[in-house]
């Protein structure tokens, strides 16, 4: 009963071995026939080299490695990972278009993770395990990167599949790249770094990590080409020339130095995550799937962990909408408490509820029933201000109307499991019935209270060969403009003194963010050392404005002669008024 077939083109058998030791689970593996498993035992030594390394140079990037042998020509068999889903069934229960929205891989991290240091730790496993997928698979060029290759344990642990193609291959519509991404990085996994739709500095050290771990792959450049270069001569197609080596070496840029492998390797996250091409082949990839599958799966509510039904629960007796509550975390907004009564004596639950759940019970039903059968849904739209409390306190009186006429519908309706599953308590209920918990922003357990109005910049210092580099690298907790709306910062700095204002330099601006990433390297060159100790390096955040005149958010002076530039100087520096800081 546990053996079946996965649905891609090779049909691979999913078996599962009794295990001799009688208290130890059934292995689980999947035998392929067709493909060349040879490739796939290649890429998968290369990634744990790549994480030897990261772990000797005190870096754990928490990557998830499965086992895969070749049996035979064109077959064998590959280890399963337990409490693992593609990303294309996280996605698609929130539709299928789920691959366009934000908010599946959080919500379905949360919900295998209701307690709130639970899905901390998820999310730091898969801040780290994301960073060390993105470089391995750019480094080695995986490419037929769709949401069936990519998986997530629900521990957070991100893992790619399936390494048909590697060595910049990508497979080919016409003339045109399937992969167009440099590697896969979409806004759902940004929205799970961030703790919500807008950065935070989460995301400065999902960046940093990413730069750090590439760096130090860097290092071994001659390492991996060797290993590759030995098998040039085995048969597998995609490594048979020294143009297969040079996409590494390319990939790998070994004449860089480590600032500007940081600023390139910064870009391509922002290439990847702009690209809506991956998106769009993820949402090709669920229509060629729903088409292969068939559509007999019955509907599931996507915060639920497991399916409950009347004989399971007991029957419902009543229900009503107590209150709404703010909460902050995962994403701020509104929840309502309702109140479930059962038919056994006494038996009261209270479950928490935000207007989207409500929603994708309607939407599920409907896939059910008529909606002759079904009371009409409280509209998502509000005219004027579409946040706040008025709001939710009318749609709290609208859901409460609703869920009274699901429950006093026809039985087919009322007794479905769909609304005994949405009423279930989950673990995060438990907390319903209390008072509110005490809001905590989401990246608490990442970044330092800041207690400054300006926000801090961090950067990095050296100086070498009569020469000043400095490397813009993030900037965290920047006010919002006086009409509430973030700004669009960017940095400018000057050596003064200065009257001619020759020392002028600039990065890239960042678009509506009081959390931006640059990674930028701004040089002074023909600066003699003596020259140095009498200068200050004025820093300045302002907000691009367009035709008006451009806000100042804060700067920063700093006296070169307070730091010793023989070696590379690295921190956070708060942004104020006209002032000295030190590091």
């Amino acid at each position: 009963q546990d053996c079946s077939y996965f649905n891609s083109n090779a049909v691979p058998l999913k078996l599962s071995f009794q295990n001799v030791d009688p208290l130890g689970e059934n292995i689980r593996v999947i035998f392929k026939c067709g493909d060349d498993l040879r490739q796939d035992m290649l890429t998968l030594q290369m990634i744990r080299i790549m994480n030897k390394i990261w772990v000797q140079e005190g870096l754990d990037m928490r990557m998830v490695i499965f086992r895969c042998f070749s049996t035979g020509r064109g077959r064998g068999m590959v280890e399963m990972i337990p409490n693992a889903e593609t990303l294309r069934k996280i996605q698609v229960e929130h539709g299928v278009t789920g691959s366009f929205k934000d908010r599946p891989l959080a919500d379905w991290l949360q919900k295998h993770n209701p307690e709130e240091d639970e899905y901390e730790k998820a999310v730091e496993n898969f801040i780290y395990s994301c960073a060390g997928c993105c470089v391995a698979t750019y480094v080695l060029g995986i490419c037929d990167r769709h949401n069936d290759n990519i998986m997530l344990k629900t521990t957070g642990h991100m893992f790619h599949i399936d390494f048909g193609r590697f060595l910049g291959h990508a497979q080919m519509f016409g003339n045109i790249k399937r992969d167009r991404a440099p590697f896969v990085f979409t806004s759902d996994m940004a929205y799970v770094i961030n703790g919500g739709d807008k950065p935070s500095s989460r995301f400065h050290d999902f960046v940093d990590l990413c730069c750090q771990a590439y760096n130090l792959i860097r290092k071994h450049t001659h390492l991996f080409l060797n290993l590759l270069g030995l098998m040039l001569s085995c048969g597998i197609p995609e490594l048979s020339d020294l143009e297969d080596l040079k996409y590494v070496y390319d990939a790998l840029r070994p004449q860089d130095s480590d600032a500007d492998a940081t600023t390139c390797f910064t870009r391509l996250i922002e290439s990847s995550l702009g690209s809506v091409a991956t998106k769009l082949n993820f949402f090709i990839h669920n229509l060629a799937q729903m088409k292969f599958t068939g559509s007999d799966a019955r509907p599931t509510l996507s915060f639920a962990p497991r399916t409950h039904t009347i004989k399971t629960s007991g029957r419902i007796r009543d229900v009503f909408l107590c209150r709404h509550e703010r909460v902050f975390n995962p994403s701020k907004g509104y929840t309502y408490v309702v109140k479930v009564q059962r038919e056994s004596p006494g038996e009261v639950t209270f479950v928490q509820r935000t207007f989207e759940e409500f929603q994708e019970l309607h939407n599920k039903l409907r896939l059910l029933f008529p909606s002759s059968l079904l009371p009409s849904f409280p509209s998502r739209f509000v005219i004027g201000r579409s946040r706040g409390e008025a709001v939710a306190e009318r749609r709290k009186e609208e859901l409460n109307g609703y869920i009274w006429h699901l429950i006093h519908a026809a039985p087919e309706v009322a007794e479905c499991d769909l609304i005994y599953t949405f009423f279930h308590p989950l673990p995060r209920d438990e907390k319903a019935a209390g008072t509110n918990p005490t809001p905590k922003p989401a990246d608490s357990t990442w970044a330092r209270p800041l207690g400054k109005v300006g926000g801090e910049v961090k950067l990095s210092i050296s100086y070498k060969n009569n020469k000043l580099f400095i490397m813009v690298m993030h900037i965290r907790g920047l006010p919002p403009l006086q009409d509430g709306n973030d700004p669009d910062p960017y940095v400018k700095t000057y050596l003064l003194p200065d009257p001619q204002k020759t020392t002028k330099r600039k990065t890239k601006v960042a678009r509506k963010t009081c959390n931006p990433t640059y990674n930028e390297m701004l040089v002074y060159d023909g600066i003699p050392r003596g020259d140095l100790e009498q200068r200050e390096l004025r820093l300045s955040v302002l907000s691009e404005e367009g035709f008006w005149e451009n806000i100042l958010l804060g700067e920063v002076g700093i006296r070169l002669r307070d730091l010793d530039l023989a070696h590379e100087k690295m921190g956070w520096f708060a942004l104020g008024s006209r002032g000295h800081a030190t590091l």
